[in-house]
């Protein structure tokens, strides 16, 4: 039978008492659309028979009997699997009793469930425009979800998946402090406090060299939160870089290269306890005796692409060699001054006239330094006290841990609201307060940043979208479903990674692959280990499963740093007022490069029992080889008259 998938043409079921009786069940599709000839449902049974502690139910399509189920009150979520359903219309009966339920099934191919990701990433990087080839991979997924009728689909795409991202409240987050923190970079950018930090910085980051070292630097010192990286570190150096000569796609790259994979391996980290839960959920499953926290840190040294993305950032940094197409744009910013390409369209313009600072502004870097501060202050006291509030108790005696469980329980979306509107506060009550600018004047720089930033809520919005489409459509499932049946424990790291990649890669969201693949991983690795003679105490099954539960973290980290619908990525570019698709576009072949070699060199080596440090050691020296012997020089040596001009 060929692989399929099930769209329902209904969303919502109910299934009746009928003849006296006291049974009242709800059934609804997860999802709009199941893969890999799985069906997936949601039954909530909110009211059994007075003499009954379960109610049985039987599933059924088209007259066949796919599962029996003997469910108690409350919801549950059912997958049948190998339904091997032939293409067209079917019908699904739910039944219990004298309660029959019907619902109509289109069967369709599962491959189609890649179409909207591919499309949306294809025509970006084929088009150069990102806003179009989001709505469009958002209207090709709705187009599979209605029938595919064009008119039903485009008025769907706006109110089924478009609507829904934004009204989603962490999405809201996002957009919200980003946009206050694009006000406090209006303001400071207005009241000369960008323009002050370049000032001061004029003596070290004298060299591009230097520029790109201080924000690689930057980008690993501000560790706890990927999101407050990109845009920190992407607004702050922003200037300087322009300054030397450094394309912004080279400052997006670097922003990006040090946001998500400094975070992800953090100990203490906004990720660190959304990994932690996932781990230990599974670890309670299977009952394996292994402290969650203790496997995650043990986990770090095998996580080879976030670890190379870093040390090729600052190997390229250091040297100012570069490949591909960011040797092209370096090239172009160095020997022209354009640190954007004819025809790019940033993401975000901070050089718009409503915020650029009046003539004979005093330019004092406090005035900058001082809301960044704020906010990276900020940011780690919401990150401590949500986490107290979120923390029912700890057990732990020693103060790194307890630190640890409260970053594991706080609210990273709360923490930056709060750090980002204080950063605004403070930047306008500075520019008031030495008298640079005015009240009226203050505002308008802020408004003057929110709008700067348009374009990025748009695309991001957009990327949101494109994620519920494949959500919709089981994008993953179809993923995870092809790998079914051909992994061997030596093997299982590698292509857990590749299988992780994909998926985040596909959908945007690392946090995403995460959920999806850490439930599946560890009881995949737990039942090949055991099979393949490796109890649960020996070595090798412990080598195996932080192999396993690494791939999964890094792959989603390399997803997540270069997929053109990634909000990371989207942020980087934003931050960095870089064209989206340039970014993506020079980044790619780092990406690309760094993830083949992480598989190379340390998920199957490490797999069959060399050391994860000797693979980091062997790696690394592989990295700095061949950037410093193949790859290109690019820096521009600015001459003193230049750098009194700027």
């Amino acid at each position: 039978m060929t692989r399929v998938s099930l769209y329902f043409a209904v969303l919502l079921a109910i299934l009746s008492p009928t003849s006296g009786r006291a049974l009242q069940i709800s059934a609804e599709p997860e999802g709009a659309t199941l893969t890999n000839s799985s069906i997936h449902l949601k039954i909530e049974i909110s009211e059994l028979d007075q003499s009954a502690d379960t109610a049985e139910i039987d599933i059924l399509v088209d007259g066949i009997l796919l599962q029996r189920l003997s469910l108690a009150a409350g919801e549950h979520r059912v997958t049948l699997k190998q339904a091997n359903l032939s293409l067209g219309r079917h019908t699904l009966r739910i039944e219990s009793g004298d309660t029959v339920k019907t619902i109509e099934l289109r069967a369709m191919f599962g491959w189609l469930s890649l179409l909207p990701p591919v499309i949306a990433i294809g025509l970006a990087l084929a088009f150069k425009d990102v806003v179009f080839s989001l709505f469009f991979g958002v209207f090709a997924g709705a187009l599979l979800l209605n029938h595919w009728n064009p008119i039903v689909a485009f008025a769907r795409s706006i109110d089924q998946f478009i609507a829904p991202a934004l009204a989603d409240s962490d999405h809201a987050s996002i957009i919200i402090f980003s946009a206050l923190l694009g006000g406090m970079v209006g303001v400071i950018t207005k009241s000369g406090g960008t323009q002050g930090i370049v000032e001061r910085l004029k003596t070290f980051a004298s060299t591009a060299r230097r520029g790109q070292l201080a924000t690689w630097t930057l980008g690993v010192v501000v560790f706890f939160d990927d999101y407050a990286n990109t845009l920190i570190v992407g607004s702050t150096m922003r200037s300087i870089t322009d300054r030397l000569r450094i394309s912004r796609e080279k400052l997006a790259y670097i922003v990006d290269s040090t946001a998500a994979p400094v975070a992800s391996i953090a100990p203490i980290s906004t990720w660190i306890g959304f990994e932690i839960g996932l781990i230990a959920a599974a670890f309670d499953q299977l009952e394996l005796p292994f402290n969650a926290y203790g496997t995650l840190i043990a986990s770090i040294p095998f996580r080879f692409y976030p670890l190379f993305a870093l040390v090729l950032g600052f190997t390229i940094a250091s040297t100012c060699r570069d490949f591909g197409p960011m040797l092209k744009a370096e090239l172009r910013a160095s020997r022209t001054g354009k640190v954007l390409n004819d025809g790019d369209k940033p993401l975000a313009d901070y050089d718009a006239p409503s915020i650029a600072p009046p003539e004979n502004t005093p330019l004092r870097a406090v005035n900058a330094l001082l809301p960044i501060l704020t906010v990276v202050l900020v940011t780690l006291a919401g990150l401590y006290v949500s986490g107290r509030e979120g923390m029912i108790r700890s057990d732990y005696s020693s103060s790194f841990l307890w630190l640890r469980d409260v970053f594991s329980n706080a609210n990273s979306f709360h923490a930056l609201l709060w750090a980002s509107l204080a950063g605004v506060t403070v930047a306008i009550m500075l520019a008031l307060g030495q008298r640079i600018l005015t009240l009226k004047q203050s505002l308008e720089a802020a408004v003057g940043g929110f709008k700067s930033m348009l374009l990025c809520f748009i695309v991001l919005i957009l990327a949101w979208s494109i994620g519920g489409v494949s959500g919709e459509l089981h994008t993953a499932d179809f993923i995870v479903g092809l790998t079914s049946g051909i992994l061997q424990p030596r093997w299982l790291p590698v292509l857990v990674f590749a299988m992780s990649a994909a998926i985040s890669f596909a959908t945007g969201a690392s946090w995403g692959t995460m959920a999806i693949l850490m439930p599946l991983a560890i009881p995949i690795c737990h039942e090949l280990a055991l099979s393949a003679g490796h109890p649960v105490t020996s070595e090798s099954y412990y080598t195996y499963l932080l192999g396993t539960i690494s791939s999964v973290l890094a792959g989603s980290v390399w997803g997540d740093h270069c997929s053109p619908i990634s909000d990371t990525t989207i942020l980087s570019s934003m931050a960095s007022s870089s064209d989206h698709i340039a970014h993506v576009r020079t980044q790619m072949p780092y990406a690309l490069a760094i993830g083949f070699l992480g598989m190379v060199v340390g998920d199957i080596p490490t797999a069959m029992g060399v050391s994860p440090w000797i693979a980091l050691l062997l790696g690394a020296a592989v990295i700095v080889i061949v950037v410093r012997w193949l790859g290109t020089r690019s820096d521009w040596q600015p001459t003193e008259s230049i750098l009194k001009e700027s």
